[in-house]
């Protein structure tokens, strides 16, 4: 199984490439301004990154063709989270409190990304920026006491958004998260 990771410029890009290995998946990190066309891929994970998508949205490359065109599925972690709930028609903004750190978020929908994982589970954060309001395209899976939505799903594709940073060691079950990005990856 081939999964690249699209750098956004995030500062934990290379530990999302370290756990697909670890898992056994072929990797490599590769920039956001890669035509998809070039991108061979059973599934992509779009790093997070510091950019703002509505004040530097140029830094975020070839997102929106990604989301248009790509028939794998899509992780999108962080400022890619917030990028897929804009594509899709939803409001991103800045956050009434940026998370940074460890905070609690609860499951509101099982769903494959977040399949057999507890109700409540601690997760690590970094953003001042979030989804405001969610399109009809896309379904809320969490959410937290200062997040409206940690985690989302597109209705109809594949596309899977998490705002918190699984890839990170002080994220409980973020092994388990990429295990259930690479099942649906399988189908």
């Amino acid at each position: 199984m081939r999964i690249p990771v699209i750098d956004n410029g995030g500062q934990w890009t290379h530990r999302e490439w370290r756990v697909l290995k670890y898992l056994d998946v072929e990797t490599e990190i590769i920039p956001n301004t890669t035509p998809l066309a070039d991108i061979k891929a059973d599934g992509l994970v779009l790093s997070g990154g510091a950019a703002s998508v509505d004040v530097e949205y140029e830094k975020l490359g070839r997102l929106g063709e990604y989301f248009d065109e790509s028939t794998v599925p899509i992780l999108a972690i962080c400022v890619a989270h917030q990028f897929m709930g804009q594509h899709f028609g939803g409001k991103v903004g800045k956050a009434v409190t940026g998370e940074f750190g460890k905070t609690e978020i609860v499951v509101d929908d099982h769903d494959e990304i977040l399949a057999g994982l507890p109700s409540k589970f601690n997760v690590w954060e970094s953003h001042n920026d979030e989804v405001k309001e969610l399109p009809g395209e896309l379904v809320r899976l969490a959410h937290s006491e200062s997040c409206g939505v940690e985690a989302m799903r597109h209705r109809s594709k594949p596309f899977f958004g998490v705002q918190f940073h699984p890839e990170v060691e002080h994220t409980e079950h973020g092994e388990q998260v990429f295990r259930n990005f690479l099942a649906s990856c399988k189908k």
